[in-house]
């Protein structure tokens, strides 16, 4: 987000590239980047004759210079914006030579989703040598929650580690799904006020009661009827809450517990850093450390792995998600 922020103010101080190069896995900040630049750069009587949309499905690279190197009309700058720009990705390369000459009064913008230029190509570094090279990497889960709070931050709420711990339970790491739940939220609540899991339970549809945080949160208590009524809803409820993925979550758990177990420096700083997982859920692991000696996690590793395979049909006859639920947890607790 910093490198972003970056970006933008320069943008807003005059110091304007002739090409952004917006690259990387994680899509929302290319679209991010690429929507300010559409909107800014250019004042909105401009736009009609110097703003150019292209599509890399629907050109080439030659098409996309012949368009960079026309002058602008009645302005000082066009911007020409080639959105899926990663459909181009085997003739890439035949940008160099533009990119070694770029005509200064083109803003040409191209997103190239999902990939990454090799850095160690000549193309690659002519367009850092004479613009922008951004790489917008996939968010870990521990780092979602600071980015929720930043983003939050710029809409005046807060939120609580639960309620965050929500999102990445239910979206992942999808910044673009959960930006647009934040958006829905920012619209109903007031300035000052903090999401909560009651708030994301009643606005956006995730139980703050039973989902994939409460059941491994029952688990690792050892809280056996919680645990269970958990699986019973998410039996009851299987689109919403697939087979495969509360596996993976669990899983997920027990593989961190191991390595918690394992850890010399249990301090909780430390903890958060080897876990990769806020802070705040430290203790989450603590208390399961001493409900699942390090023996017990090894075996519940192998028992996840089991019941991974039986879920995807692997050496069982299509057992319902309810069976598998309570094998998986008479496994674990005994």
């Amino acid at each position: 987000m910093d490198e972003v922020l970056k970006i933008i103010k320069e943008i807003q101080s005059g110091i304007i590239k002739p090409i952004y190069f917006l690259m990387g896995e994680e899509p929302y900040y290319i679209d991010k980047l690429a929507e300010f630049i559409e909107q800014n750069i250019l004042q909105e009587h401009e736009k009609d004759f110097n703003q150019t949309i292209l599509y890399g499905r629907d050109v080439t690279v030659e098409d996309i210079v012949g368009n960079a190197k026309r002058y602008p009309m009645m302005a000082d700058r066009q911007v020409v914006i080639v959105k899926e720009a990663q459909e181009l990705s085997r003739t890439i390369d035949k940008l160099e030579a533009y990119a070694e000459n770029p005509q200064e009064t083109t803003v040409l913008v191209l997103c190239y989703k999902y990939k990454t230029l090799d850095k160690r190509k000549k193309v690659t570094k002519v367009l850092e040598k004479n613009g922008v090279v951004f790489e917008s990497k996939k968010l870990y889960e521990n780092q979602v929650g600071d980015w929720l709070k930043r983003v939050l931050s710029g809409k005046k709420l807060q939120i609580e580690p639960k309620a965050a711990q929500m999102f990445v339970d239910f979206l992942g790491t999808d910044l673009s799904r959960i930006a647009n739940e934040i958006d829905k939220l920012a619209i109903i609540l007031k300035p000052g006020e903090t999401v909560t899991p009651a708030i994301i339970e009643e606005n956006i549809g995730f139980s703050k009661d039973y989902n994939p945080f409460e059941f491994r949160k029952a688990i690792g208590e050892r809280n056996q009827i919680k645990a269970y009524q958990i699986a019973d809803y998410f039996a009851q409820n299987a689109k919403d809450n697939p087979m495969v993925l509360t596996v993976g979550l669990v899983f997920g758990f027990f593989s961190q517990l191991l390595q918690y177990h394992g850890l010399k420096d249990k301090n909780p700083k430390n903890v958060a850093a080897a876990l990769r997982v806020n802070p705040y859920f430290v203790k989450d692991y603590e208390l399961a450390a001493r409900n699942y000696p390090m023996k017990k996690v090894s075996s519940i590793v192998a028992t996840l792995k089991d019941i991974d395979l039986k879920s995807k049909g692997v050496g069982a006859n299509a057992l319902p998600q309810s069976d598998l639920l309570k094998e998986m947890l008479v496994k674990i607790f005994n």
